[in-house]
């Protein structure tokens, strides 16, 4: 019984996955029959077409103005409506749902929930964030204080100042 219990649920799964794709086949025959002249579709190579003439297997589609082309009815990807056949082919925007665009926003502070506003417990204003090591009031580093060196500063212009202590790698 417990060797049974595999195959039979195999078999059940392939029975529920194929007829998932006998309902999606049905779905597509019963759109390409729908299909009458002038109906704009997509074929499964991505052009877009007018529908001339439908036919029993094929389907005579205008390509350009004036160019025809027979096609097989299993060629058609899509069949379109006439508003989005009219914004494809002219390459029209597509109408806003809301009459607003979306906004996106510049930083990810909204991601956070505080909006940006985030300020430290003092009141102080955020301070930049830098690689370097902090400096304090008198132009030292941490560690250059215990020994008595003085920090390298950068100038605006890329360039350094040389503390008098030989370059540095």
């Amino acid at each position: 019984m417990e060797l049974f219990l595999p195959l039979i649920l195999l078999i059940g799964v392939m029975l529920l996955m194929s007829r998932s794709a006998r309902n999606k086949q049905r779905q597509m025959m019963e759109m390409r029959d729908a299909m009458e002249p002038g109906t704009g579709v997509r074929t499964i190579g991505g052009m877009y077409a007018l529908v001339k003439e439908v036919r029993e297997d094929s389907v005579l589609l205008e390509v350009a103005p004036g160019v025809p082309a027979l096609y097989t009815k299993t060629a058609i990807a899509a069949v379109l409506d006439a508003d989005e056949y009219r914004r494809i082919v002219n390459d029209e925007p597509w109408p806003e749902e809301d009459g607003e665009s979306p906004v996106v926003p510049d930083d990810a502070s909204s991601l956070t929930g505080g909006g940006g506003t985030d300020r430290p417990a003092d009141g102080e204003p955020d301070k930049p964030i830098g690689l370097d090591k902090p400096a304090d009031a008198a132009g030292e580093t941490p560690d250059a204080a215990d020994t008595g060196e003085t920090s390298r500063r950068d100038r605006r212009d890329g360039s350094a100042e040389d503390d008098g202590n030989g370059p540095r790698s």
